[in-house]
């Protein structure tokens, strides 16, 4: 059964968690550093730092919210990187960062499903997704979508929370996650369903060995999972 953002809601998740990413838009980032302490900017760069050997020029950002990762990923110096979602008040707050910072000759985001990719076959280098997997409304679908539209032998790097097992960092993290994280995101972002649902959507995801299997029943190859921070997220590598 599929985690919902809005219960009482009738609309599928896709159209829930556009709705939801839409309503906390403004407020995410700040969101973010809080609720993470800012260690999610370390987990960025160590997600970017496994496609530093590839040297990608072509990349692909599916759910790339405000472009945290997309900017981060320029430390490549790749020619060109594609941001996708579906939530266009994400992308307009994205948009003026990368503008600020005059990245907007490389980094483009655009409004985009990733279970229907708007791109060839064959298209880009690497492609990568931060904190987005487990948002899909069918993951095995976005994650094929992914997969057609990498070149053989590109790369596809997601991080994505899972959870501790070693104690306490397991009792310590299922209480915040449980308790305070969706106290301080209702607080702050007046939307007391999305930080529910985070909790939610995490205890539901498919992390680890599960996760990399469901890469493998794909067609990814060298699929390897590096667990971040005592395993409060994860890092995903695999192949085409």
């Amino acid at each position: 059964m599929a985690v919902l953002p809005y219960k009482e809601n009738n609309s599928g998740k896709k159209q829930q968690v556009a709705t939801m990413f839409n309503n906390i838009s403004s407020k995410y980032d700040l969101l973010n550093r809080m609720l993470s302490v800012g260690i999610d900017i370390i987990w960025r760069k160590n997600a970017i730092q496994k496609l530093k050997k590839s040297s990608p020029q072509t990349i692909l950002d599916v759910a790339t919210g405000t472009g945290d990762l997309a900017i981060e990923a320029m430390s490549l110096s790749p020619k060109k990187i594609v941001g996708v979602d579906i939530s266009e008040g994400m992308l307009s707050f994205g948009r003026k960062k990368i503008a600020q910072k005059k990245l907007d000759n490389v980094i483009s985001l655009e409004l985009g499903d990733s279970e229907n990719l708007q791109f060839e076959d064959n298209t880009f280098d690497a492609a990568m997704c931060a904190f987005g997997v487990r948002n899909f409304e069918n993951l095995e679908k976005g994650l094929s979508e992914i997969f057609r539209v990498l070149k053989p032998g590109g790369t596809l790097v997601v991080l994505e929370f899972s959870q501790p097992e070693i104690f306490p960092f397991k009792q310590i993290y299922h209480f915040y996650f449980n308790n305070i994280l969706p106290l301080i995101g209702k607080v702050i972002s007046k939307d007391q369903a999305a930080y529910t649902y985070l909790p939610e959507s995490v205890e539901a995801f498919p992390y680890g060995e599960q996760f990399n299997n469901v890469l493998r029943k794909i067609g990814y190859q060298s699929v390897k999972c590096d667990p971040q921070t005592f395993g409060i997220s994860s890092i995903y590598t695999a192949q085409k």
